[in-house]
């Protein structure tokens, strides 16, 4: 990614209604998982470790990211350690090591994202886990893909092929951040039929609105812990490993 995207990322994870309510529901979702105590946790492609925290509440945690200013403000930051490497090749890990590999918005970057989901795979112990997040809806592209160096935006069926192919029982998956799917989507499609080349999706509300964006998304954890929702913005998936 650019070094202002990066950047942009460490200004707004924090407190930005989608990092906060993303960290919501993957919270739910990892903490119905069947994971070990002491379970050994991997983020790939944590950028600057906005998720280390919330992963640290399930385990031992390890992160994996290629840019190494990032790399080293998400380990000073956050006191985990965290390697270098880029998917699907370089990896710094022995196979079968972890319990929950995760890949939280990292798999729409990579090229070869077959090859990468394999990877993730094969760093999960027999019976582990594999958590990801996509951006959704191939004809949402925008100038905002463009700039976070996005290759693709998923559907659900052949990214659901990904995980079959690679081996992995798919456990769990849905669409997410539904509610506020309509207005996002208005919002695309205007700077699409007007060629705007605004990419400015990710600018911080003013504080009430930040407020009640985040508790509109952060709702869907509730929803998502009983059923999958048809669409949103994002796909989230989770597969197992075959014991």
């Amino acid at each position: 990614m650019e070094r202002q995207v990066y950047d942009r990322m460490r200004a707004l994870e924090a407190d930005h209604w989608w990092f906060s309510a993303r960290r919501e529901i993957l919270s739910s979702q990892i903490g119905a998982l069947p994971l070990p105590r002491g379970a050994r946790i991997l983020e790939a492609g944590c950028g600057p470790g906005g998720n280390l925290a919330m992963l640290a509440a399930f385990g031992e945690v390890v992160g994996l990211e290629p840019d190494a200013e990032t790399r080293a403000y998400a380990a000073q930051r956050s006191g985990v350690r965290i390697e270098g490497g880029l998917l699907p090749a370089d990896l710094p890990f022995e196979p079968e090591t972890f319990d929950l590999v995760c890949a939280f918005d990292v798999i729409e970057h990579v090229d070869e994202d077959a090859a990468a989901v394999a990877a993730l795979a094969a760093l999960a112990r027999p019976g582990g886990f594999l958590a990801t997040t996509v951006p959704a809806q191939p004809w949402m592209w925008s100038r905002h893909d463009e700039l976070h160096h996005h290759r693709r935006r998923y559907r659900m069926a052949p990214y659901r092929r990904l995980f079959q192919a690679a081996g992995l029982a798919v456990v769990k998956a849905s669409h997410f951040n539904a509610a506020l799917f309509p207005a996002i989507a208005a919002i695309r499609l205007a700077k699409l039929a007007t060629g705007s080349s605004a990419a400015d999706d990710d600018a911080a509300p003013a504080p009430r609105l930040n407020a009640l964006l985040a508790a509109i998304f952060g709702a869907e954890r509730f929803w998502l812990s009983r059923a999958a929702l048809p669409f949103g913005v994002s796909i989230l998936l989770i597969a197992r490993k075959p014991a």
